[in-house]
């Protein structure tokens, strides 16, 4: 079924969990959306978990992953029960790897180069992961006004973009500049206690939301089950 853009957004709800329901319902077209934390704080999961909801829900997605290959990408998702070959097939899911399918690095890769290509021009919803080591470590305010100027357009063309960014990459004054320019900031957290791992969503700002939306959401990853919302750490 071809994917059907609708005015106020795309539903990422899925059977498995709640996320939808904690966080706003759908992701508004033609927005920009930022993943925010450092390496470890789960931008890549939470990606991942959206990128299922956006597909079972008929959007036509567009992945561009920086960190890991095509192939390494899929297994990932599966590893945690998300199966979506069947979206690759039909043509809804893209992924594009900076290393290929397997491991040849393609160098001097950029947010630009990104943005422009070819195979965006289809897609619903663009996530690039991470957005900020295909970035400038500093850039000046004219710089970051053209790359948030170019954001705009791209979104304006019936789009939407999800970012991930790791503010130790990027220079402080732009990952600032990011995070205000976004329609949607997601602040994500990860820290040991008690010797268990503690990930929490912070949703920083999430503009037209089309439902209800918790401030900090506690979640973790079964293998073979994928994402869990810690219902005792909603708030």
């Amino acid at each position: 079924m071809e994917a059907k853009p609708v005015e106020d957004g795309f539903s990422f709800e899925i059977e498995q969990d709640s996320l939808a329901d904690s966080m706003g319902a759908k992701i508004p077209n033609r927005s920009i959306g930022i993943l925010a934390g450092t390496v470890g704080a789960g931008k890549s999961l939470i990606a991942q978990r959206l990128i299922l909801g956006l597909l079972e829900n008929e959007a036509k997605v567009v992945v561009v992953t920086t960190e890991l290959t095509t192939r390494g990408w899929i297994e990932q998702m599966h590893s945690i029960g998300y199966h979506i070959i069947d979206y690759i097939t039909n043509g809804r899911l893209l992924v594009i790897s900076r290393y290929g399918t397997m491991a040849e690095p393609v160098l001097d890769v950029s947010l630009a180069d990104v943005l422009e290509s070819k195979a965006m021009s289809e897609a619903d919803i663009v996530f690039i992961d991470s957005a900020s080591s295909i970035m400038p470590d500093i850039m000046d305010s004219a710089e970051r006004f053209e790359m948030l100027d170019m954001l705009r357009r791209f979104t304006a063309e019936n789009r939407s973009v999800i970012l991930g960014i790791d503010e130790d990459e990027i220079d402080q004054k732009t990952a600032r500049a990011f995070k205000s320019f976004s329609e949607i900031l997601i602040d994500l957290s990860a820290e040991l206690v008690g010797g268990e791992l503690k990930r929490q969503i912070k949703v920083t700002r999430f503009l037209r939301a089309a439902g209800p939306l918790q401030t900090t959401i506690g979640w973790r990853v079964e293998p073979s089950m994928g994402f869990i919302v810690d219902i005792t750490a909603v708030s």
